[in-house]
């Protein structure tokens, strides 16, 4: 039979292949974080028909006679390139910016993605559209125990940020140099003990001759005085402070100008105990829980893994990829270290699939595909020839 039927055969196989992974590409030009794969042919054994001749003294030498027997898929490669972002506005969409992966397990397999939908579940797992569980590392106590194994993320809807007592309190502003003599002013601000029990501070400013004086007491009856006084509206430094019942007030950033009564409560450190009521992401993947007192605390930060050669991974369904002995095994840190890309909370990132080049190669496939049933219409059309030389 000729060679050349064969050839043709092989050239359908081979360019239908093209097709399949061309086809493949642009059904998920719109999947989350896919990425487009391509075909690389290459021949197969070739037939020799002469051997090479080496040159004598009186003649040259000869080159090899081959007859190619057709082509093969030689791989059909991957494109890691980093697909464009898309905003959603959701906090649990995730893109990886630079090289990473995100880990998941589902069915007790670990497996990876760029895909980075997640949700949380019934649990407060963070969960991808197929039931991954995305892994990294949990807080204890708002600190990140990371370097241990990897757990499943999760976001603890009913987490209580603990009560913080109040140690100190700060005022500022102005205090009024042209007030009257005997002239006060009040001025309240709630503090906590440590169970996060609430109550008032109250400073009682009266006008003196020499400045002002400060009164302070709070709802426990615990009192505080100091003395203001003023050297061209600047304090002077012997009443920077006074304490009340195991709190440091600090008025060292208070002024003494005429015309104008600014003087208040700028802030204190204590706090009531608080609950979960949303979340950020930062760029090394640590999940900022913000709560009701607001206390913020990290909750958690996600794991990513790289490997050696990404080209390697096989390709596990669902936007997941699992690895090989050829793709090394998963190096695992966190976004930003090691070579690993950042997280940017609120976006996905699209397919990395370029529909011109696609629809080039659909052409060329398809042009190959006719040209290889044209070698074998032609072969039939010889092998008729010979039939019919006995008629």
């Amino acid at each position: 039979m000729l060679r050349s039927l064969y050839s043709g055969i092989s050239g359908l196989r081979s360019h239908q292949t093209m097709l399949d992974v061309t086809g493949n590409n642009i059904a998920n030009v719109n999947t989350t974080a896919f990425k487009s794969s391509a075909v690389q042919f290459q021949d197969t054994l070739s037939q020799l028909v002469q051997g090479a001749g080496g040159p004598q003294a009186q003649t040259g030498g000869t080159n090899p006679a081959q007859i190619g027997l057709g082509v093969l898929v030689a791989g059909i490669s991957t494109n890691f390139t980093q697909g464009a972002a898309q905003a959603t506005g959701r906090p649990t969409d995730m893109m990886i910016n630079g090289d990473g992966f995100f880990v998941t397990k589902v069915g007790g397999e670990t497996v990876y993605t760029r895909a980075g939908s997640f949700d949380p579940d019934a649990l407060g797992r963070l969960v991808g559209p197929g039931g991954a569980i995305l892994q990294g590392w949990n807080a204890v106590n708002g600190v990140v125990q990371q370097g241990g194994a990897l757990t499943d993320v999760t976001i603890p809807l009913k987490a209580v940020a603990p009560a913080s007592a109040t140690s100190t309190a700060s005022v500022t502003g102005n205090l009024p140099s042209d007030a009257k003599t005997g002239d006060e002013l009040v001025r309240d601000v709630s503090v906590y003990d440590v169970n996060g029990a609430e109550r008032k501070l109250t400073l009682t400013f009266t006008k003196t001759a020499a400045g002002w004086d400060v009164a302070g007491k709070d709802a426990n009856g615990a009192t505080g005085n100091a003395t203001l006084t003023f050297t061209n509206g600047v304090l002077d430094p012997a009443g920077g402070s006074l304490a009340i019942g195991g709190i440091t007030v600090d008025l060292s950033t208070s002024t003494g100008y005429a015309g104008m009564t600014t003087v208040a409560f700028k802030d204190q450190n204590g706090r009531a105990a608080g609950t979960l009521e949303s979340f950020t992401l930062s760029k090394d993947g640590t999940i900022i829980g913000l709560f009701s007192n607001g206390d913020k605390q990290a909750v958690g930060r996600i794991a990513l893994a790289t490997f050696v050669n990404p080209g390697g991974l096989e390709k596990a369904g669902g936007s997941t990829y699992r690895a090989t002995v050829n793709s090394g095994a998963a190096q695992v840190g966190g976004p930003g270290e090691d070579g690993l890309g950042n997280l940017q909370g609120g976006s996905l990132e699209m397919s990395n699939v370029d529909l011109s080049q696609e629809f080039t190669n659909l052409i060329v496939a398809q042009r190959g595909f006719q040209a290889n049933a044209r070698i074998i219409t032609t072969s039939d059309e010889v092998l008729q020839e010979l039939t019919n030389l006995k008629r």
